[in-house]
């Protein structure tokens, strides 16, 4: 069930992976070149379920498989749109991020979906979808998505009147 907190954040509350699934898929579907998902949530949480699912929406091939980039920092898979994922866990903070060289993704021609978002400190984007997943115990996951920056406004009651149950 979406429950709508204000202009700009909705919350689905006892998602199932099965909703999780739903709502990737629509997010993916809806994505636009430059735009900047930020995964939060527990180690176990769903943030990369919710980005294969978003790859499918993008249109990454099935027989691709999504799988985070806790290692390697980044992956690439070719969709309508090129999707960058990301997984900052192991960086220690914006120093290290661009460090790495991954400040270049933050703006780019494609969907950059960032896990451990907080590692990029002052480096945030001022237009992105912050995803946060929490863990109720079991299969149920509580997420919410705030929206910031003007193309988010714009797109905001479109994706807050969707039903993912």
């Amino acid at each position: 069930m979406a429950v709508c907190n204000s202009f700009n954040r909705v919350d689905i509350d006892n998602a199932s992976p099965e909703q999780t699934a739903r709502l990737g898929l629509f997010l993916g579907r809806k994505a636009r070149a430059g735009d900047l998902f930020l995964l939060a949530g527990d180690l176990g949480a769903g943030k990369t379920t919710l980005t294969q699912a978003v790859a499918r929406g993008l249109g990454v091939p099935a027989k691709t498989y999504v799988t985070s980039p806790s290692f390697a920092l980044l992956h690439e898979y070719q969709g309508r749109i090129v999707l960058y994922h990301m997984d900052l866990y192991r960086l220690g903070g914006e120093d290290e991020v661009e460090a790495a060289g991954l400040v270049d993704y933050l703006d780019t021609a494609g969907l950059t979906v960032i896990e451990w978002p907080d590692r990029l400190g002052g480096l945030l984007p001022r237009a992105r979808l912050e995803i946060e997943i929490f863990h109720l115990g079991g299969n149920r996951r509580r997420i919410r998505l705030s929206a910031h920056g003007g193309a988010w406004r714009r797109r905001w009651t479109e994706l807050a009147a969707v039903d993912f149950s």
